[in-house]
């Protein structure tokens, strides 16, 4: 059945829209109010973003083992409402006159392993309730609206932080979440009962993810070149709001419309994959799309006053463009090979090295910028965030052009 009349894949787009909707407010929101109201360094601004990342390294194997245990969707709907209820602690401390640097890195350390399970639960729920043959469709809708929302989120953002204050903005991040759980609550199609080991081991099954992912040689490479690329762009992204507010002397405002030229590209990248995948070939677009659109970031130094500002733009652009074509083809990729009850560990298995190596890119970052400056620190990032794309362009992927037949690709795992 085509998603257009797909109900119950409505209502998860609509939650997961509004959802996204308050997170990118939030993600935006939350180094603006470090950087200006909190007048944090480019350390304490690498441990803020490391903290809303950390919980992938910490807790994201186990984390794996347990959503193949359970119920995806009531998962996903306690972790929003949770999400909601620590992001709204943020304002109140704020009306308290009571807001600090370590309450706002101890919420987003709570918010980040809250979006692990939820992340996790996610992808490895979308397959069951569209079914395998509709993943790309359904991956790129999702990717659309997450677009949609990265042209608009940062700019009101960033608008709202200058003009209603920034622990203020937070509140539109609660309502988000809220509003995510409320159209999970509707979805009515039955999920399938977990398998369950007789003798459940949380060791051995991490293991058993594990072995699925690493004995791939094109989920290695998947995961090598994501994990690197993750790890320089947090390096970047620990610098980056203070580059744009003390470099370039940006207001919060404008900030803000520079991050929604990323969502743009995004936009384009969402609308444009399906087409562009049925084009080139969906494993073939895992590495070309990398190949063309990850040396973008080295425009980002050069950015200044003037003219030169369409360097930062241009930045943002093609490397919002790339970042959704390649997740819309290696995420599809992921989950049409893999048996149903890996899928949660294999997602976590991935994302506990891919969103791992953020954070300690953050923390790098942070300790970069205080050592060589926030423009040195760009270098480096945009540097090693190109050469990331190797993984995949020496991988078997380079040969193929379509995924294989499923059969001949579950035999690895």
């Amino acid at each position: 059945m085509a998603l257009r009349g797909h109900q119950d894949f409505s209502r998860l787009w609509t939650g997961e829209t509004i959802s996204q909707f308050g997170a990118i407010l939030g993600y935006t929101v939350f180094p603006l109010l470090a950087a200006q109201l909190l007048h944090a360094s480019p350390f304490e601004m690498g441990l803020l973003e490391a903290a809303l990342m950390s919980a992938f390294l910490v807790i994201g194997l186990p984390a794996g083992v347990w959503v193949d245990r359970m119920r995806r969707r009531p998962l996903m709907i306690a972790m929003d409402l949770l999400r909601a209820a620590l992001v709204l602690t943020v304002p109140i401390a704020w009306w308290l006159d009571a807001l600090t640097l370590p309450h706002l890195i101890v919420m987003a350390l709570f918010l980040g392993v809250c979006t692990v399970f939820f992340d996790v639960a996610y992808q490895s729920y979308l397959p069951s309730l569209v079914g395998r043959d509709h993943l790309v469709e359904g991956n790129a809708k999702l990717q659309a609206s997450a677009s949609v929302v990265e042209v608009t989120g940062p700019g009101l953002g960033g608008f709202a932080v200058q003009f209603l204050g920034a622990a203020n903005a937070v509140l539109a991040t609660g309502v988000g979440y809220l509003s995510s759980a409320f159209f999970l609550w509707r979805i009515r199609a039955a999920e399938p009962t977990p398998v369950r080991h007789e003798s459940p081991n949380l060791v051995r099954e991490v293991r058993e993810g594990l072995a699925f992912v690493f004995s791939n040689r094109t989920l290695r490479a998947i995961v090598g070149c994501t994990g690197t690329a993750n790890l320089f762009n947090g390096v970047r992204m620990a610098v980056l709001v203070l580059f744009l507010v003390r470099t370039l002397d940006l207001t919060a405002a404008q900030a803000g419309l520079v991050f929604s030229f990323g969502g743009l590209g995004g936009v384009l990248g969402a609308l444009t994959a399906t087409r562009v995948q049925k084009w080139v070939g969906q494993a073939r677009l895992i590495w070309v799309s990398m190949v063309v659109t990850s040396p973008a970031p080295l425009l980002m130094p050069l950015a200044g006053p003037g003219l030169r500002m369409g360097f930062a733009l241009a930045s943002v652009f093609v490397f919002g463009y790339g970042v959704i074509v390649y997740n819309i083809a290696q995420v599809s990729y992921r989950q049409a090979i893999c048996p149903d009850h890996l899928l949660g560990r294999m997602n976590a298995s991935i994302r506990w090295v891919v969103w791992g190596a953020q954070p300690i890119g953050a923390l790098a970052g942070g300790v970069i910028g205080e050592w060589i400056g926030i423009v040195g620190t760009l270098w480096v990032s945009a540097i090693g965030g190109t050469l990331a794309s190797l993984w995949v362009v020496l991988s078997p992927l380079r040969t193929m052009r379509d995924i294989p037949e499923i059969s001949s690709v579950k035999s690895h795992g």
